[in-house]
C-alpha cells in the first residue's frame, strides 16, 4: 500500500486556476479578509503534513484493532488519541467555525479540501470531528447566546467533541415516528429519555466531554415531523465557570461491530432522564438539525473522494511496478521478464476511471464549496438567492454521486492489485468496506436521489435546476473557440438531455407521483456526469491557457484525462437517461406476493 499523500498539487489548480477562490473569498465582505491563496496554501501544506505523518499510519491498526466497549466506555485504537490531540490543537476542528467564539472562520472551499485530505488518510479518524464540526454549525445557526458561549469554544478548540443523535431502533429515514421524549423541568431546562443508535462518536476517549444533540418530543407535541424539537445534551453537565460537573445520565449501551471504518465508534446512546437544553424553537427541531444533517452530507461525501483518492495512489504505484505478460504492442522493457501491468489497456481504463472521476469530484466538492461562502457571506441579496438555489440543488447530488463513485473507484483500485486486492495488507479492500457505508448514512443514496428529483426538482418545478442549467449555457456560449470545442460540444449535449429529462418527470409527475421515485436514481447519475462535463470543461478551458508553462507536463495530463471522461464516461448517460424515460410502470407490473 502507498504511504498517502495529499494531492496538493491538484487541489491547488482546482482553487488557483479553475475557480480563482482567492479572488472570490477578498470580495465576500462577510469573509472580512480572513482567506486569501497564501493563508490557504500553508494551511494545506499543514494539513498534508499532519495527514501523512500523524493520521495515515494509524489508519490500518486503527482498522485491525478497532474501537472497543467494556462496560460503556469506549477506547480508541492505539495512536487515535495523541493524533486527535495534535489535529485539535493545530484548530482544525474549528477550521470553519465562527470566530466569536474560537473558530477561524475559513471558506468552505478551503474546507472541503482539509477533509478530504482526511479523509484519505483515515476514514475512521475524520469522523470524529467531521461531528464535531457539524455540530458546532448548527449550534451556531440555531442556539441561544448562553448555549454558544458555554459550548462553541470548547468544541471548536476540539477539548469537547460533537454528536448527532436521530435515528431510534425502531425508524430511520422517518424521523416522525421518533419515541424519545423531552420532559420540562422547573429550572427551564428538559429531561431526555430514549435510545439512539448508530450514533457517530456517541462515547469514545478522545475528549473531556462529549455534547449530543437530540431530536426528541415533548409530551403534547403534534404528531409527525412538525412535533420534533432539538436539545444540547452533554455528557458531563457544565458548571457555571465553564469547569465540568457532574456526569448526566447518558450512557452507551454498545457500539457496533461494522463491514468498515471499524476505528470510529458507532454506538447506541441510552438518554434516561438526561438533563439537555432546547436548541432553537420548539416543534422546529427538525430544521435546525438540518443544519447539521445538510453540513455532514456533503463531508460524508467528501470520504469517497478520500477513498478514491487513496486507492488510485496505491493502485498506479502498483500498476508501475508488477510485471505481468507483455503489451499487445510489443515488449515495453524487453531487459525484464515481463512489462509494468499499466501497459495493458484494461488496466489503464481502471486507472482512468478513477482519476477522471477523482479529479472531477474535486472540482465539483469545490464548486459547492464556493456556493456555501456566497450564500453565507455575500451582501448582495440575489448572489445569496442564486447561491442557496444552488446549494439545496447539489448537496443531495454531491453526497450520493461523490459516495457512488467512490465506491466504484475504490473497487477498481482493488481489481488493479488482482489477487493481491484481496488481501488485507496491501489496504485496498479496507478502502472498499470504509466507502461502502458512505452510500448508506447520513440519509440513504435512494433518499438523497428523491430529494433532489422531489423536493428540489419536481416540487419548484424545476425553478433551482434552471438556476444550474443557465450557468452552465452561460459558460458555453462564452466558450465557443475551437481548442475548447471537444468538451464544450459534449457539454451542450448532455445538459440539453438533462433539461429534456427534468421536464419529462416534472410533466409525468403530475399525474403519477410514482415517476419520481421510478426515476431518481438514474435522473440523479445523470445529472452528476453532466455536472462533471461541466468540472471538466472549466478545468480544460484552465489548462489550456498554462500549456506554455508545463514543464512537467501537469496541464497536459489534465487535457487528456478530460478527454477520457467526453468520450469513455460521459456516454454513461444515454443508458441512465433511457431508464428515465421508461417510466415506473415497469416497477409495478409485480403484485407484492410475485417478488
Amino acid at each position: 500500500m502507498a504511504d498517502y499523500k495529499a494531492p496538493l498539487r491538484d487541489i491547488r489548480f482546482v482553487l488557483n486556476d479553475v475557480f480563482d477562490a482567492g479572488t472570490l473569498w477578498q470580495n465576500l465582505p462577510g469573509l472580512n479578509g480572513a482567506a486569501d491563496m497564501e493563508i490557504a496554501d500553508a494551511m494545506l501544506e499543514e494539513a498534508g503534513k499532519m495527514a501523512s505523518q500523524t493520521i495515515a499510519p494509524i489508519n490500518r491498526s486503527g482498522d485491525e484493532e478497532g474501537a472497543q466497549w467494556k462496560d460503556g466506555v469506549v477506547t480508541t485504537p492505539a495512536g487515535f488519541k495523541e493524533a486527535y490531540k495534535l489535529y485539535a490543537e493545530g484548530g482544525w476542528v474549528g477550521l470553519g467555525g465562527n470566530p466569536e467564539f474560537g473558530g477561524m472562520g475559513m471558506p468552505k472551499a478551503l474546507g472541503v479540501q482539509v477533509e478530504e485530505i482526511i479523509y484519505g488518510a483515515n476514514n475512521s479518524f475524520a469522523l470524529y470531528p467531521a461531528l464535531s464540526a457539524g455540530c458546532c454549525l448548527a449550534l451556531d445557526a440555531h442556539g441561544s447566546d448562553e448555549l454558544k458561549q458555554a459550548y462553541l469554544p470548547n468544541l471548536y478548540a476540539g477539548t469537547w467533541s460533537g454528536t448527532m443523535c436521530l435515528t431510534e431502533p425502531h425508524c430511520g429515514t422517518d424521523l416522525g415516528i421518533i419515541r424519545t421524549k423531552a420532559v420540562p423541568a422547573a429550572d427551564g431546562s428538559y429531561e431526555i429519555t430514549g435510545t439512539k443508535i448508530f450514533i457517530t462518536g456517541g462515547e469514545h476517549d478522545l475528549t473531556d466531554n462529549i455534547i449530543h444533540l437530540v431530536l426528541a418530543k415533548l409530551p403534547d407535541a403534534p404528531a409527525g415531523p412538525k412535533g420534533i424539537s432539538l436539545f444540547l445534551v452533554p455528557k458531563f453537565l457544565v458548571n457555571e465557570d465553564g469547569s465540568l460537573g457532574e456526569r448526566n445520565p447518558v450512557t452507551c449501551g454498545s457500539i457496533e461491530h461494522k463491514m468498515g471504518i471499524k476505528a470510529s465508534a458507532t454506538c447506541v446512546m441510552n438518554f434516561d432522564g438526561a438533563k439537555g437544553y432546547l436548541v432553537g424553537e420548539i416543534n422546529k427541531g427538525l430544521n435546525a438539525m438540518f443544519t447539521m444533517m445538510n453540513y455532514e452530507r456533503l463531508s460524508i461525501g467528501i470520504q469517497g473522494i478520500g477513498c478514491s483518492e487513496a486507492s488510485y495512489q496505491s493502485a498506479v504505484d502498483y500498476a508501475r511496478e508488477r510485471i505481468q505478460s507483455r503489451a499487445p504492442t510489443g515488449a515495453q522493457q524487453p531487459d525484464k521478464a515481463a512489462d509494468p501491468i499499466i501497459v495493458h489497456p484494461d488496466v489503464r481504463r481502471m486507472l482512468l476511471n478513477i482519476k477522471s472521476l477523482t479529479e472531477a469530484s474535486r472540482a465539483f466538492s469545490s464548486y459547492v464549496g464556493m456556493q456555501l461562502d456566497i450564500s453565507k457571506f455575500t451582501d448582495n441579496a440575489d448572489e445569496r438567492k442564486k447561491g442557496d438555489a444552488l446549494v439545496a440543488l447539489l448537496t443531495p447530488v454531491a453526497k450520493a454521486f461523490f459516495t457512488d463513485i467512490g465506491l466504484a473507484n475504490t473497487i477498481d483500485g482493488q481489481q488493479v492489485f488482482g489477487g493481491h486486492g484481496y488481501v488485507r495488507e496491501w489496504g485496498q479492500e479496507q478502502l472498499v468496506r470504509d466507502a461502502r457505508i458512505a452510500q448508506i448514512y447520513e440519509g440513504t443514496n435512494g433518499i438523497q436521489a428523491l430529494d433532489l428529483m422531489g423536493r428540489k426538482t419536481v416540487a419548484n418545478k424545476g425553478a433551482f435546476y434552471k438556476v444550474f442549467a443557465d450557468e452552465v449555457r452561460g459558460f458555453i456560449a462564452d466558450n465557443g473557440d475551437a481548442a475548447l470545442a471537444e468538451f464544450v460540444k459534449p457539454l451542450a449535449k448532455a445538459i440539453d438531455n438533462l433539461d429534456e429529462l427534468t421536464a419529462l418527470v416534472i410533466d409525468r409527475s403530475q399525474s403519477n407521483p410514482n415517476e419520481v421515485g421510478a426515476a431518481s436514481v438514474e435522473y440523479l447519475h445523470v445529472f452528476g456526469y453532466t455536472a462533471y462535463a461541466y468540472m471538466w470543461a472549466k478545468m480544460a478551458k484552465a489548462a489550456l491557457a498554462r500549456l506554455d508553462n508545463d514543464a512537467d507536463g501537469f496541464y497536459q495530463a489534465k487535457l487528456s484525462t478530460g478527454r477520457y471522461f467526453v468520450k469513455r464516461i460521459l456516454p454513461r448517460i444515454h443508458s441512465l437517461s433511457e431508464s428515465v424515460r421508461a417510466g415506473s410502470e415497469p416497477l409495478f407490473e409485480l403484485d407484492a406476493a410475485q417478488f
